[in-house]
Formats: structure tokens, C-alpha cells, sequence
């Protein structure tokens, strides 16, 4: 089970894996359902996905009470995440949407310098009015003339990026206590803990659980097999194989081709500033990844 998720060619996988998970704004906006819900189906077909390879391997296993506390942390955190992220998708669409939510990356980099002790770079410093003069290229600089659907998408897509930062930092403390478990085990677990919470919210709010059509339930299923769990065991057994500037640059991909979905799937409308902002965003994301990576 485990050779299905993983490739000889470190680089290669993760190129699949940025790949997959470029289309998940594509995935929630043909499931054409309410965002919490889209989110979800996500991570409950996600879990089934990873729990049947986590019962392959057999690494079904009682957890610590750290490791409990570390997951639930985890699938709060990643509720969160998506149910931002799936919101600003709705009404901004799936490439501004992606795009914002990396910007995580310079959240994560001054968590590191504040609380790590990591140096401080020139480029780091450069690199953060350079996303935001990108993001007025893409959205434009006039802010009342935005409708309040629109700037209640980018909002959604910034606390999107403060959630998955989160998220990121308590995942890595809980791959810390990992042990003898197999990465599909946490992330299962993760999955099962976010789509309790997300049921939760959904119940809270009297939404229906229902996916309306055969169209619905591909989009989530693909959006549960590709993203959810696909997608993110290849970079995530990756990652650690690769040199952090090939990562990070790699990682582009992502964003890069989620707005690119965006124009040609969704017909977003994209002038030539507009572009040149989604270029200035993502060479400023990949300055603030390359923040803190060691000489090589």
C-alpha cells in the first residue's frame, strides 16, 4: 500500500502531489454545495481513503494522551483551515484563494523568528510588501469599489493562511511523537478529527448533509482521494528527501495552478496586471520559503 503513495524520484512525487491538490478549488466549486459541507466530505472520504490504508498496514494503534491531545489540535486547527479556505473559494474563486492562503509562509517564518531564534533575512523583509503589491495588482487597488462578498473572500483567505500555519506547527510537533506509526495513521487520524468538527458546525448551523447529484459526489470523492489523501501523502513523504530550495520552488506549483484553473475552467477575468500580480505574489511566497533554508 504504501509503494502506491510513494515514487523512487522524491522531486517527482512531489510535483504529482502540488499537482492533485491544485485542483481542489476546482473539486469544492463543481460540488456546488455549502462550503462547510464541501469541506467536510474532504476529510470524512479522506479518512475512509486513509484508514484503509492505515488497516493494510495494520498500524491501527492506542495513542498517548500527547498524541490524542495533538490530533484534536491538528483537526481543529485543519476544520478551521478548510472551512476559511473553502469560504473564500465561493466567493473569490480557487486561484486568489489558493494564492492567499500561501501566505501561511510568512506567518510560519516570523513564528520562527519570534519564537525559534531564526535569523532574520534581507529577502524575508522584501518579500512581504511584495505579496501585498501583487495582491493589489490582482484584485486592484481600489478597495470600495469591491462588493462585500468579494472582501469577505480575501478575509476568509488570510485567516485561511493564520489556520494552516497553525496547523502546520502542530502537526510537526505531532510527526515529532510519531514513533512507530506510519504517517497514514496520524493523517487518518487527523481527517477523522476535522470532519467531526466540521459535522458539528454543520449541525450547528441546520445546513444539510446531502450531495445533491452524481456531479457532487465525484467532485468530493476526487476532492477526498486526490487532495486529502493522494496529494498530501506524496509531499509529505517527500519533503524530507529534497533539498528545501527545490521544495519550495516545487511547491509553486500549487497556487500557480489553481489560478491558472481558475482562468481557463471558471472563465476568471485576468488582465495583463492581473497576472503580473499573481507573479510578483508567488515569486514573493517562494522568497519567504527560502527564508530560512540552510546553505547547501
Amino acid at each position: 500500500m504504501n509503494r502506491m503513495f510513494t515514487t523512487k524520484n522524491p522531486v517527482l512525487a512531489v510535483l504529482i502531489g502540488a499537482f492533485f491538490i491544485s485542483f481542489s478549488g476546482v473539486w469544492v466549486k463543481f460540488a456546488h454545495v455549502a462550503p462547510t459541507v464541501s469541506a467536510f466530505y474532504r476529510v470524512l472520504f479522506g479518512f475512509l481513503f486513509l484508514l484503509a490504508a492505515s488497516l493494510w498496514k495494520h498500524d491501527i494503534k492506542p495513542l498517548t494522551s500527547v498524541q490524542t491531545f495533538l490530533v484534536t489540535a491538528c483537526g481543529l486547527l485543519f476544520a478551521l483551515d478548510l472551512f476559511c479556505w473553502h469560504g473564500s473559494i465561493i466567493h473569490i474563486g480557487p486561484g486568489l484563494a489558493t494564492i492567499i492562503g500561501n501566505f501561511q509562509v510568512f506567518i510560519l517564518t516570523l513564528v520562527g523568528i519570534l519564537f525559534f531564534r531564526e535569523k532574520i533575512k534581507l529577502r524575508f523583509l522584501f518579500s512581504i510588501p511584495l505579496a501585498f503589491l501583487g495582491l493589489f495588482l490582482i484584485v486592484g487597488i481600489n478597495w470600495n469599489a469591491l462588493g462585500a462578498g468579494y472582501k469577505n473572500g480575501l478575509y476568509l483567505g488570510l485567516a485561511t493562511a493564520f489556520f494552516y500555519s497553525g496547523f502546520l506547527l502542530t502537526l510537526r510537533r505531532l510527526q515529532a511523537e510519531k514513533g512507530y506509526f506510519s504517517l497514514f495513521y496520524f493523517l487518518m487520524l487527523v481527517s477523522l478529527a476535522s470532519s467531526i468538527f466540521l459535522g458539528l458546525e454543520i449541525f450547528r448551523r441546520g445546513t444539510s448533509f446531502l450531495i445533491p447529484d452524481t456531479k457532487s459526489w465525484m467532485s468530493l470523492i476526487c476532492l477526498g482521494l486526490f487532495s486529502q489523501t493522494i496529494g498530501w501523502v506524496l509531499i509529505a513523504n517527500a519533503l524530507p528527501k529534497i533539498r528545501a530550495s527545490h521544495a519550495g520552488l516545487i511547491l509553486l506549483l500549487q497556487p500557480a495552478l489553481a489560478f491558472i484553473w481558475d482562468v481557463l475552467i471558471f472563465n476568471r477575468q485576468t488582465d495583463m496586471i492581473n497576472w503580473l500580480g499573481a507573479f510578483i505574489v508567488l515569486l514573493a511566497i517562494y522568497m519567504g520559503m527560502s527564508h530560512t533554508e540552510k546553505n547547501e
